[in-house]
């Protein structure tokens, strides 16, 4: 099969942004998928290349590798630095083959077998039918360049405490171990050298995404905490200080206000979840008054008497 341009694939230009790539993928995908044309030989032919496209172009490390060498920068084992400097001599002479954008072929690296491409894992598959070459032997011979293996993507949910004090995580899905930084935000990435997949020139590395649960009996909000402290008719009318338990499973004396009105909050700044840099969001205490239940005629006489302090 000739070339194609994986943009003219997707029907997008080639300074289109990421957001419309996926758009255009996500619509295709839809129109040409095998279920809702069962048994359309052209409709699957389009959905694999409408997929091949999108893992390129999807991936902005293989975008600007296909946008700088074209196909010849998805082969396996490409050497970007090496092709950028026979590019750069290759230009003192007025050219170089066809091929790659320029007018050069670049063959660094580009043997057969599978799971290559710097990374890229089966990426090589994909694109046979659309350039020429496969995962399978059926590529230029070329120099093989032993490659680590693939990156691994991971997230992993650790206690409010573990991330606030940093700590050794058992992980037995990976393992082994994993520390947590002290102070990590949610949501944070941390990198973990030499624990991905295997490969001949050594392992890749993990990358995980690191949730923080929220701790019992709080509610979250964004970045903040909020828990209920529980006062009588008369604790919210005198004030005082109260109890409160914060996140870290410490204590916090709070000095509650004479006249709080149920429902109101009271914020502990700095103590709600981690955030990078070392700052915290805050905490939230909503004070819930507790009106005692019964109907004996003490308590209604008690009531009706506060009943004259009610604007």
């Amino acid at each position: 099969m000739a070339d194609k341009d994986l943009y003219h694939l997707l029907g997008v230009s080639k300074d289109a942004s990421a957001d419309d790539i996926k758009k255009a993928y996500r619509q295709l995908a839809k129109k040409y998928h095998p279920d809702r044309n069962p048994d359309d030989a052209n409709a699957e032919a389009r959905f694999k290349e409408i997929n091949a496209a999108h893992a390129v172009l999807g991936d902005e490390k293989k975008r600007a590798l296909y946008d700088e060498f074209g196909p010849d920068g998805l082969r396996e084992g490409f050497d970007a630095d090496t092709a950028r400097n026979y590019k750069k001599w290759a230009g003192q002479f007025g050219g170089g083959r066809g091929g790659g954008p320029g007018g050069f072929t670049f063959d660094f690296g580009g043997g057969g077998g599978s799971g290559g491409l710097g990374g890229f894992g089966d990426l090589e598959d994909l694109l046979g039918g659309l350039f020429g070459f496969g995962g399978s032997g059926g590529g230029r011979r070329g120099h093989r360049v032993a490659t680590k293996g693939r990156d691994v993507e991971g997230e992993i949910t650790v206690s409010l405490r573990h991330a606030l004090e940093g700590e050794e995580v058992a992980v037995p899905d990976l393992g082994g171990n994993i520390t947590v930084p002290a102070g990590i935000a949610d949501g944070q990435r941390i990198r973990l050298k030499g624990r991905g997949e295997s490969g001949a020139a050594g392992h890749g590395d993990l990358y995980l995404t690191v949730r923080i649960a929220t701790p019992p009996g709080y509610v979250r909000e964004g970045d903040d905490l909020t828990i209920d402290l529980p006062l009588t008719v008369a604790q919210a009318v005198r004030g005082g200080r109260f109890d409160v338990p914060t996140p870290e499973g410490t204590t916090l004396n709070l000095r509650v206000p004479a006249g709080s009105q149920s429902g109101q909050k009271l914020r502990v700044r700095g103590k709600g979840m981690p955030l990078k840099g070392g700052e915290r969001g805050h905490l939230f205490v909503r004070l819930m008054v507790r009106v005692p239940e019964g109907d004996d005629e003490e308590l209604l006489r008690l009531v009706d008497a506060l009943e004259q302090y009610y604007g």
